[in-house]
């Protein structure tokens, strides 16, 4: 039999609430498996005998192990390969399978560019303009999300290790305007217009959002995503797109005042999630609009929708949110455990980022 220490693992989600999720050691031997996690690192064995549905998952550059221990799916995640023939021969041992996903990199970050072009502001053409003053991305910049603005427990995390990852741009890359053609007709992309437009009911011509009327912002980047075990889990991360004129943040925000944007945009961002796990969002899925409770001004609407992740039998909500107000268009992305006990989270998020955006250098054109 394998016997076998691996280390650097990332696991989700954690084994008690609260409780660590990295760094993890994984032990196995004959009759158990071993999880060390945390420093000082706090120990959980399992036999193998109570161990179900075990699959390996190889990546490009990095692997992940799926478990189901006491009717929870676990994901391990380890951005090496140097032990995966080990845990390739332990896997198969234990009555596990193995899957590759050569693709799936590159999946992902045609979602994350796709919704660069999806938040809020359209793919009428963008990238790499690069004249714009340096106040306005400085101003972008400010308005997003930091650590300081959430509660104790949050921490920032690779974009890899999370679900938002396949839908938020990385924090350190900064958009702006260029030329582009349009998306592919099967595209991804495509798809996600297709159920937005389908459930707004305005045509790609008028569309704004996701279709031919959008206009590009001047500059667009995004926070890091941070996450915490709290609530059944949450992972967060703002985008902020600064425009040239307020005129054009005001054109859109007509079309996202459509009584039911909320949840359609929240059911077209999910298209994208699931599109990286070659899936899509079932036809019996019913999104709901949230009008987030207030008092910064400027305009808010979100909407949310239950994300059902192959692998993962834990409940998963995605939470879209967006702000607009002056020359900014801020989006809120979330995915969380309960919407129902984060939903005061999430309030306070957002008139934190109304405030800010208030209080950026940025003044009307």
């Amino acid at each position: 039999m394998t016997t076998l220490r691996s280390e650097d693992w990332v696991v989700r989600p954690s084994f008690v609430p609260n409780g660590p999720t990295s760094p993890v050691v994984l032990l196995a031997d004959e009759a158990h498996l071993t999880q060390l996690a945390g420093i000082p690192a706090v120990a959980w064995q399992t036999p193998w005998s109570e161990i179900t549905n075990i699959e390996l998952v190889r990546f490009a550059h990095q692997m992940a192990l799926f478990a189901t221990v006491a009717d929870v799916r676990y994901c391990w995640r380890n951005r090496e390969l140097t032990d995966y023939d080990a845990m390739r021969a332990l896997v198969l041992e234990h009555g596990g399978v193995l899957t590759r996903r050569r693709r799936r990199v590159a999946v992902v970050a045609i979602v994350a560019v796709v919704l660069v072009a999806s938040l809020a502001g359209g793919i009428a053409a963008w990238f790499n303009r690069g004249n714009a003053q340096a106040s306005e991305l400085a101003d972008a910049r400010f308005v997003n999300l930091t650590q300081n603005d959430l509660p104790s427990g949050f921490s920032p995390t690779n974009s890899s290790e999370t679900f938002l990852g396949l839908l938020v741009p990385p924090s350190n890359k900064v958009y702006t305007p260029t030329t582009t053609t349009p998306p592919a007709k099967d595209s991804t992309f495509a798809k996600a217009a297709t159920v937005f437009q389908s459930c707004l009911g305005v045509s790609n011509a008028r569309d704004r959002i996701y279709g031919a009327a959008g206009q590009q912002p001047d500059y667009q980047v995004s926070s890091p995503i941070f996450n915490a075990d709290v609530h059944g889990g949450v992972e967060l991360a703002s985008t902020t797109q600064y425009y040239k004129t307020t005129t054009m943040v005001r054109k859109d925000t007509h079309e996202m005042s459509m009584a039911n944007f909320g949840s359609c945009f929240a059911k077209s961002s999910a298209t994208l999630v699931l599109s990286a796990y070659g899936t899509s969002v079932p036809a019996s899925t019913v999104a709901t609009t949230w009008r987030p409770v207030t008092f910064a001004k400027g305009w808010a609407r979100g909407g949310v929708v239950a994300l059902k992740v192959p692998n993962v039998t834990s409940p998963l909500q995605l939470v879209m949110v967006v702000m607009t107000k002056g020359h900014y268009e801020v989006t809120l992305s979330a995915i969380v455990g309960s919407f129902a006990t984060t939903e005061g989270l999430l309030a306070n998020v957002v008139n934190t980022l109304l405030l800010r955006m208030s209080n950026s250098s940025a003044t009307a054109a």
